[in-house]
């Protein structure tokens, strides 16, 4: 009877074992995929608005109406609803249905295709989570193990998009588990590693390229202000997300939503094109000028709009349609924020701290603060840089925005559902 149940025993874990690498070789393929399409989109049509901005006035449009119809015909009505959906299966029972895989693929490939200004990221999270969630259905043996299944497909997939593993790992923890195990550890270690492994077979380089040189313990004091800063802008960008998609819904038609948020996406993206899809362009571009940046009344001028508006326009994108979150805001808002917070303090204090830096760190304060996850975002920007320089700041910046955020507002927008269910 003993060998019997150590035989059942063994060939459960080795059935999760294999699961594992599966789903994180199958959510790797589809995260370097979505990201390497979305960037081909994404630059191709951003090419063709430098000498005519007037297709600013069209693609906006064209990229909601055709996932309206996506969602309406092909997806038989059904919206996406983000992470949240990846926390109400993995808390209530409820499954990820299959559909999601393509469903987020392709919303996430249009909407920040055609000037969407949100992120591949959480399309990316719930479209892997769906393979891990398949994966538990398929097997019998595995019928328990749905949530590290998920975290390890959502972990893989993240791992790929940063090309960072601890910050796959982490996010799986931090933000969809939050519990540790030893199946949790084995599922998302392996998935990660292939995952991983799969970036080094194909040579991915990381997403921003820069050179950290150093950095001044003499800039400690002006990081802290940065976290304290980071964190309030993020419940900035929590209560507009959740307030203007409030105002959308209020409107019956779909088509009046569509109609509504092309317009304000246009016009904001007209004024500032920076703000273009992910953003990822407009924050490359400065990360090569940010240590030559002189602080004048148009370059602060465009910052401090960028920081303010670009909680709008996400919230926009979303409440009209568009897939996404706030994982690709977070880290564009940081770090023009902490540009900005380095040439003031340059300028008026003579700190002599590092533009480059502060940019950097800058990112992962924001990212910490939104989604309330400071492990996940330091080594994430770690990932992004590839470079681990900054370690000690960024550990530093990453508690104090999550802190501050959080003595202002206990949820974020991934928890704000969860949040009042417990309340009531």
């Amino acid at each position: 009877m003993k060998n019997i149940k150590r035989y059942y025993k063994g060939a459960v874990w080795l059935k999760l074992i294999v699961t594992s690498l599966l789903v994180g070789f199958l959510s790797c393929t589809l995260s370097i995929s979505l990201k390497h399409i979305t960037e081909h989109f994404e630059d191709n049509l951003l090419e063709r608005i430098v000498p005519n901005k007037l297709y600013l006035l069209i693609f906006p449009l064209i990229g909601f109406t055709v996932i309206y119809f996506l969602r309406h015909y092909l997806f038989k009505g059904k919206e996406n609803k983000g992470i949240k959906e990846v926390f109400d299966s993995v808390e209530s029972g409820k499954n990820l249905p299959s559909y999601k895989i393509p469903s987020h693929f392709v919303n996430g490939l249009i909407t920040v295709g055609f000037g969407g200004s949100t992120g591949i990221e959480v399309s990316t999270v719930v479209s892997t989570a769906a393979i891990g969630n398949i994966a538990y259905k398929k097997e019998r043996f595995l019928k328990k193990y749905k949530t590290e299944l998920i975290c390890a497909g959502v972990a893989a997939g993240i791992t790929a998009l940063f090309s960072s593993p601890l910050a796959g790992l982490l996010f799986a923890y931090e933000v969809i588990s939050r519990r540790l195990s030893k199946s949790f550890i084995i599922a998302t270690v392996l998935s990660v590693s292939v995952a991983y492994g799969l970036l080094l077979v194909l040579d991915e380089p990381p997403l921003f390229h820069v050179t950290i040189n150093f950095w001044k313990w003499t800039a400690i004091p002006y990081f802290i202000v940065l976290g304290i800063i980071a964190g309030l802008n993020s419940v900035y960008l929590t209560k507009c997300v959740l307030l203007i998609k409030k105002q959308f819904f209020k409107l019956q038609k779909q088509s009046h939503r569509i109609i509504l948020g092309a317009f304000m996406l246009s016009l904001i993206l007209l004024f500032l094109p920076q703000l273009y899809g992910d953003g990822y362009h407009a924050i490359k571009e400065n990360l090569e000028t940010a240590n030559t940046l002189s602080l004048t009344l148009p370059i602060t001028a465009v910052i401090i709009a960028i920081i303010i508006i670009k909680p709008i326009i996400t919230s926009v994108t979303l409440g009209a349609g568009g897939d996404g979150g706030v994982f690709a805001p977070s880290i564009f808002i940081g770090a023009f924020l902490g540009l900005l917070v380095a040439l003031l303090v340059n300028t008026f204090f003579n700190a002599a701290v590092i533009p480059l830096n502060f940019m950097i760190v800058g990112m992962a304060a924001m990212l910490s603060a939104s989604i309330h996850a400071p492990l996940t975002s330091l080594f994430l920007v770690c990932g992004v840089i590839g470079d681990y320089t900054l370690f000690v700041p960024l550990l530093i910046v990453c508690y104090i925005a999550k802190i501050t955020s959080k003595r202002i507002c206990s949820y974020n927008v991934y928890t704000y559902k969860e949040k009042l269910i417990h309340a009531g």
